[in-house]
């Protein structure tokens, strides 16, 4: 007879969910993960992996197309596989899915297959297509059951016209016109997949510039480099309207004056944020408290309820794939009542889109740091100063840090160009560590490489740079 009781239960699978089950077998607690779906969550199936994988292809047709600016030649023209583009990004999610699957069962995590509900204190009821198949007890619940796509009126995905961002991830046709309604991450990063493959895409945002969480200066560099690439940006509007007709879409667009204008595509993807998967979980009867949709929780992760805890996209932004992973460290370590547990620390959580060029973040912006009433030391090193990026073909770009005037404390680091969502980790090591301005001055940077540009806008912040 299968074990019904555990000292801690997991409710999801994903990278909040099977990471703090495993940290919690690790730490010598009888754990069980539920999982009704894909062990990995949204983001290793339908999220941060597959949409990589497509980017790479897109990456790689760009380049091919370009091979001539390396002395190299291709016979013929330049195409591509549709349906292998797709069959390899799913290939690469099942492969990872798979060893999940492989790291719980190393750990000795039992996984159940099915939908997990709260059932009153410490208990939890398992369902199956809809029906009751088992019912657990546990001393801790951990809740990291995700988000889904928000849904704006008007703008519901039909799986035809109106894509989510799984049709997005495996079209069956290019459209030759496409409408992106939102430029977040998820956003901007599926208008560059296509604009990429040849798509005529429009980005429309609500907000005045795309990628708007970023600093203002790496959101108008960015929105710089996509219209050079051919995508029409369309900013401070909003899509009021869609008349869908037999072969396409007649978007009504509303731009800041109130104009509206007509505009007519082959498919619409929608991309304007998600919504915490709060509901049928049994939280009706527990002081777990809520917040815009999102569960309620401290610096450890732990909601009003007693023993119960709740991680990853269902709380607080920002919603990232490895601050999901952190909090189940965290959560899992400060039940098994471990020494110096550190609370999250939101500014020290990196931030990273994939669209080319790419764009990373870390900490506050100028504005954010201007607000504070800070005073602030700001470096800037361009691209174009780099001989790595000068030899690598991506001259474009900018790397933006700031410091506090009086301590030196790096408050931000801001980056738009090649391989940055690789760099900004650098930073994010050295903000976890309170390193310091001289500290990152004394810091010897491999040459040649991409990474000698952050070295150089700390030293611009204080008028030290060398080589700009």
């Amino acid at each position: 007879m299968a074990d019904k009781s555990f000292d801690v239960v997991v409710i999801g699978a994903g990278p909040g969910g099977y990471v703090a089950a495993i940290r919690a077998a690790q730490l010598g607690m009888k754990t069980a993960v539920i999982e009704a779906n894909h062990l990995g969550g949204i983001c290793l199936n339908w999220g941060c992996i597959p949409t990589k994988a497509l980017l790479r292809s897109a990456e790689i047709y760009h380049n091919m197309k370009h091979a001539e600016d390396y002395g190299l030649k291709i016979e013929g023209k330049v195409t591509f596989d549709l349906k292998k583009i797709v069959e390899r990004s799913r290939g690469v999610s099942k492969q990872l899915s798979g060893g999940i699957g492989h790291l719980l069962k190393k750990n000795k995590v039992t996984v159940f297959d099915a939908y997990g509900k709260l059932a009153g204190k410490g208990k939890i009821v398992l369902e199956k297509d809809g029906k009751k198949t088992d019912e657990l007890t546990a001393k801790h619940i951990i809740l990291a059951t995700g988000a889904r796509a928000r849904v704006l009126q008007g703008l519901e995905p039909d799986g035809k016209f109106v894509w989510s961002y799984k049709e997005a991830m495996i079209p069956e046709d290019m459209p030759k016109k496409l409408l992106v309604v939102g430029s977040g991450a998820i956003g901007i990063e599926f208008a560059s997949f296509y604009n990429t493959l040849g798509v005529d895409v429009t980005v429309v945002e609500l907000m005045d510039r795309v990628v708007p969480v970023e600093d203002e200066e790496i959101s108008a560099l960015l929105g710089k480099a996509l219209k050079k690439q051919g995508m029409n940006i369309i900013t401070g509007a909003k899509v009021t309207k869609l008349d869908k007709n037999k072969d396409d879409v007649t978007a009504h667009i509303e731009d800041a004056k109130g104009k509206v204008t007509k505009h007519n595509f082959d498919r619409i993807i929608s991309a304007v944020g998600i919504v915490g998967n709060v509901e049928n979980i049994g939280l009706e009867n527990t002081k777990v408290q809520l917040d815009r949709g999102h569960i309620k929780v401290d610096g450890y992760l732990r909601t009003d309820e007693p023993g119960v805890y709740a991680i990853g996209d269902v709380v607080s932004p920002p919603w990232l794939a490895h601050k999901a992973s952190h909090e189940g460290v965290i959560c899992v370590e400060k039940i098994a009542g471990l020494n110096n547990v550190h609370p999250m620390a939101n500014d020290n959580i990196p931030a990273c889109t994939y669209c080319h060029p790419q764009v990373a973040s870390l900490g506050l912006t100028e504005k954010q740091c201007k607000e504070k009433g800070l005073k602030v030391k700001i470096g800037r090193f361009p691209f174009v100063g780099n001989g790595k990026a000068i030899a690598l073909g991506e001259p474009e770009g900018l790397i933006k840090t700031i410091f506090d005037e009086k301590t030196g404390e790096l408050l931000g680091a801001h980056m738009v160009g090649a391989e940055v969502t690789e760099l900004i980790q650098g930073y994010t090591i050295a903000k976890t560590m309170e390193t310091t301005e001289e500290d990152l001055m004394h810091t010897i940077f491999p040459h040649p490489t991409l990474s000698e540009m952050m070295h150089e806008s700390v030293l611009d912040a204080y008028g030290r740079a060398i080589h700009f």
